[in-house]
């Protein structure tokens, strides 16, 4: 039976456990990217609330139910975020084929890919934007009218 010399092994042993670190640390400023954005989106649903902290009390007080509020937010967190997405996917796509033509290859864009991003872009809307969501239907009517 033959073996393969160890100084092969410790080398592909190497090369694969020097590539874990690199897509980990490539990945970093993605998942920066995405936490900065949610924060951003959960930052400015909270001020929406607080700027409508009367309306929302008008609302509930004529009828809505907490239910309806938090619908009503969410769907504006996900529009915020989508909004975000949208421009992101189209400038990355802008930028990729630019760079496609001036270096003179081909670019493919899959469409899978693209669903995937709008897809995961509406999941950060609904995840971050949840707490100024639930925060706002959980507001006493009597109090948000008061609120100035």
């Amino acid at each position: 039976m033959h073996k393969p010399p160890r100084t092969a092994l410790v080398r592909a042993h190497q090369s694969h456990t020097a590539a874990l670190p690199d897509a980990i640390i490539d990945r970093c400023p993605a998942d920066e990217s995405l936490l900065v954005g949610g924060i951003g989106i959960m930052n400015i649903m909270l001020v929406s609330v607080t700027e409508r902290t009367r309306e929302i009390g008008i609302l509930i007080a004529v009828g809505a139910r907490s239910s309806d509020i938090l619908i009503q937010f969410l769907i504006e967190a996900v529009i915020l975020s989508l909004s975000g997405g949208i421009i992101g996917v189209v400038t990355g796509i802008g930028i990729a084929f630019g760079l496609g033509k001036s270096m003179g290859t081909q670019v493919i864009v899959e469409p899978s890919m693209i669903i995937m991003s709008v897809g995961f872009t509406a999941a950060v809307g609904i995840f971050f934007g949840f707490y100024p969501a639930r925060k706002a239907s959980a507001l006493n009517p009597i109090e948000a009218m008061r609120y100035e």
